[in-house]
């Protein structure tokens, strides 16, 4: 089953299709995660699914209807999404900045509600944050500052949660530490996550569903053990890998992995 799903989506840039009629089906309470080289079309893809993208052709579906026709505020009590880059006004604490989250439920002059608050409360605390709720944004370091932001989508109170590129810029520890938290927001409180990742392990380490997208189309999309495979990966990223299995997740690993083919010509080659 699937609440999230796109039939025939195509979305261009400057009237070059980058997502070419696509059919994807986002698994219902799992971890997702969209792989492939650079200007394939994944953050293109995420974003057309959360509605910041509008299709050229095709459609969106969100629980049977078509995102488009359905209100920004139904979405966003529906559907959160964290964008690559996001910057907080200057000034802003973190207890402030998680309070956004609220706005799709809130009415009339916006005021936090008995509700707003707990659901605030409980963001914090769930990814971590509490201790800097008085503190400014731009002072916490990379990884603390990713897990407010999550957290601001988290007290959207959406089922359903998009990431595009959560891990970027972060130092390993970071990474282990935000994607750790995303797969706890899935086991314990049962979230859909659906993230654009570029790390092939950490992709196969705590994604359940991974789809390999190449030139705006989908080469294959399935368990780690379907996708990470030497076949796929040689035509995803025109890699010859070794695949491997870590012994303590049981999930697929590169083992290493070269070019298939060298960018850069010889002397002789250049000259020709």
């Amino acid at each position: 089953m699937s609440r999230l799903y796109t039939e025939n989506l195509t979305v261009s840039y400057g009237g070059a299709d980058i997502v070419k009629g696509l059919n994807v089906r986002i698994p219902d309470g799992k971890v997702t995660a969209i792989i492939g080289p650079n200007g394939c079309g994944k953050s293109t893809l995420l974003k057309a699914m959360a509605r910041i993208l509008v299709a050229k052709a095709g459609a969106v579906y969100l629980d049977g209807k078509e995102i488009g026709k359905e209100s920004t505020r139904k979405i966003a009590r529906k559907l959160a999404i964290l964008p690559q880059t996001m910057t907080a006004p200057e000034g802003l604490t973190v207890g402030e900045l998680v309070s956004y989250g609220r706005f799709p439920h809130q009415r009339g002059m916006g005021r936090m509600k008995a509700d707003d608050v707990k659901s605030v409360e409980w963001a914090l605390q769930v990814t971590g944050v509490s201790e800097f709720r008085n503190r400014e944004v731009d002072a916490l370091s990379g990884g603390q500052r990713q897990r407010v932001w999550i957290a601001m989508a988290l007290a959207q109170e959406t089922e359903i949660i998009l990431l595009d590129e959560p891990t970027t810029y972060l130092d390993l520890c970071h990474q282990l530490e935000v994607l750790e938290l995303l797969r706890h927001l899935n086991r314990k409180e049962n979230r859909t996550v659906v993230m654009v990742i570029h790390d092939l392990n950490q992709a196969a380490r705590f994604a359940d569903y991974l789809v390999a997208m190449k030139d705006g189309t989908i080469v294959k999309e399935g368990t780690p053990e379907e996708v990470m495979t030497r076949e796929v990966l040689r035509n995803v990223f025109h890699i010859d890998v070794e695949i491997g299995l870590d012994p303590r997740t049981r999930k697929p690993v590169c083992l290493t992995y070269d070019l298939l083919q060298t960018p850069f010509a010889s002397r002789e080659e250049a000259l020709a």
